[in-house]
């Protein structure tokens, strides 16, 4: 990737402003047009969202666009919208014991709803604030509670395939169960044993960097420093590991790279979770610093990433993708969403550019090398998806970034 070092958050005001103005109208549309009885927006076709009758993961990014739409211009009618969405339709979510996807719908609802208040930007109603705290720590429990235990403190929030599977995109639903912690809550089980969610979400994040993340130590002739797996396969009866997956991308020895995007965002978040707890508040069963040091290693997803993308900073939906054996060059030229080889994939960029900027912050904030280079390569990715090639320009078109 070509990192554009001179690129400041200045430089990409008017761009930003410009994707506001946008997201505005499309997020007025979907609104309106939009039949949410049908589940929650997924994908585009022809530009229209289409439910897919599956987990509705995504029905809290849609209503908290709305939040964020309102957090950023103060047009009341979006935080509206959003409260009446969320009321109706988030609850049956806070809830819900078949899915790995609380962080990405209930802190992109009730955790924005929070941090707006706390921000002051929403007035501090005890009924309401109660009942957005109380959301965050069921949601919180009831996550930490899909739980398969590997043993000697290891263990992982398990996908919807069962108990034998662990997700990487788990990694950034972590965040309900800290968020939950913070609020008081604890996970009761059978004979009144008390379970603490900070403690869950550590030891998912480390069996996470162990299982997932390749560090070019022999693990295997596909053990590249950086590289991610999608799944994680284990024997649910003795813990034992026994192979690597995948859902989405192209094989388990290959990186699906929104897969590596989730990498990046999660343990950034984590690494910045950690930095601000007090040290009287750690009551984790792991080792403060030792966690600390192994997140930090999983850094290595960000050098990855880096290393395989495009100059400006789009990957292809995965390393391993078969048509990208007839590009001489794949890494080497900025990328194409029209080519006729193999799709890029925006939602990674989005994703990693996130990411990126908050290990920077991390790095920064804790006076380590390479704060500089993760911060501009997330300015420099969040630039390029703000060009005409990649934000929707269309009115009538329902998304807002194209190719992802």
């Amino acid at each position: 990737m070509k990192i554009d070092d001179s690129l400041t958050p200045a430089n990409l005001l008017p761009a930003i402003e410009r994707m506001w103005a946008l997201s505005a109208n499309k997020i007025s549309a979907l609104d309106t047009s939009f039949d949410y009885s049908r589940g929650a927006p997924v994908h585009t076709v022809a530009g229209r969202y289409q439910p897919k009758g599956w987990k509705d993961w995504t029905q809290g990014f849609a209503y908290g666009s709305a939040l964020l739409q309102f957090d950023a211009t103060g047009e009341r009618q979006f935080l509206d919208n959003a409260l009446a969405r969320i009321r109706d339709d988030m609850p049956q979510h806070i809830t819900h014991f078949g899915v790995l996807d609380h962080g990405f719908n209930q802190v992109s609802t009730y955790g924005n709803l929070l941090r707006l208040v706390a921000e002051g930007k929403l007035p501090a109603e005890p009924g309401r604030l109660d009942y957005y705290r109380l959301a965050i720590r069921c949601s919180g429990a009831v996550q930490a509670y899909r739980w398969t235990a590997l043993g000697a403190g290891e263990g992982f929030i398990h996908s919807f395939n069962g108990a034998h599977s662990l997700f990487i995109d788990t990694l950034r639903t972590l965040r309900v169960l800290l968020l939950a912690h913070d609020l008081g809550q604890v996970m009761k089980i059978e004979g009144d044993e008390a379970v603490s969610l900070l403690d869950r979400a550590v030891a998912h994040a480390l069996t996470s960097a162990r299982y997932f993340i390749f560090y070019n130590e022999g693990r295997d002739i596909y053990d590249i420093r950086g590289r991610t797996a999608h799944e994680a396969l284990f024997n649910p009866r003795n813990g034992a590991f026994r192979c690597v997956g995948t859902q989405q991308g192209y094989s388990g020895f290959s990186t699906w790279t929104r897969g590596l995007s989730w990498a990046i965002c999660g343990f950034a978040e984590l690494l910045e979770y950690l930095h601000a707890l007090p040290a009287d508040r750690w009551r984790a069963s792991q080792d403060r610093a030792s966690t600390v040091a192994t997140l930090e290693k999983a850094a290595a997803v960000c050098d990855f990433y880096l290393a395989y993308t495009t100059l400006d900073g789009i990957p292809y939906w995965d390393t391993g993708a078969p048509g990208l054996a007839a590009l001489d060059t794949p890494y080497e030229r900025y990328s194409d969403p029209a080519n006729a080889v193999e799709p890029v994939d925006s939602s990674a960029a989005a994703i990693a550019a996130q990411g990126l900027l908050r290990f920077g912050a991390w790095l920064g904030a804790n006076q380590r090398a390479g704060a500089q280079r993760y911060r501009q390569a997330g300015l420099t990715v969040l630039q390029t998806l703000l060009d005409d090639r990649y934000l929707s320009l269309a009115p009538q078109h329902h998304g807002l970034l194209l190719h992802s």
